[in-house]
């Protein structure tokens, strides 16, 4: 089964979380005028059982072509949010409902390499799908105690249509 990627939105992610770009977004400039702020572009949710907001970087590597879905994976204790550090292009899967590997239950998105997203607690999505080489992410996620990581594999081949995005 291909499954067809769509262009990244604020509306069409909505059900997942949020978009992180500038575009849009509330501004104001600061630093005597020599810097603008784009400001509060993700409500963060980290703080769940005594969790406490880290920063990382993730430098990840493009899988092979055609990509084959393989797991998705949920946060139950904490928002994630992954801002690209290079102005590149990248996929995102998420997934709806009970089932998160049921065909029908997933969506998928070409980010550009101005967006970022900010997965809301508890959604379910593949971890980081990258087209470039040496990709890396600026992440805000949640340390603390708990179990805030649950993934399911894929039973069935799914792949994503790159065809028409790469």
């Amino acid at each position: 089964m291909k499954l067809p990627i769509h262009p990244l939105s604020k509306d069409s992610f909505k059900p997942y979380g949020e978009v992180i770009e500038i575009e849009g977004s509330a501004h104001f400039p600061i630093n005597q005028g020599t810097t603008e702020r784009f400001h509060n572009l993700a409500n963060l949710d980290l703080n769940v059982v005594g969790g406490k907001p880290i920063v990382s970087i993730f430098e990840s590597q493009p899988r092979p072509l055609p990509i084959k879905l393989e797991v998705m994976e949920r946060h139950p204790l904490g928002s994630q949010a992954f801002y690209p550090l290079q102005n590149q292009n990248w996929l995102i899967v998420v997934a709806s409902g009970l089932n998160p590997t049921n065909f029908n239950n997933l969506k998928a998105f070409r980010a550009k390499g101005t967006q970022g997203v900010n997965y809301a607690r508890n959604t379910w999505h593949h971890p980081l799908l990258v087209l470039e080489p040496n990709s890396r992410f600026l992440i805000i996620d949640r340390d603390g105690p708990g179990k805030n990581l649950e993934e399911i594999e894929f039973t069935e081949n799914v792949f994503l249509a790159c065809d028409a995005v790469i």
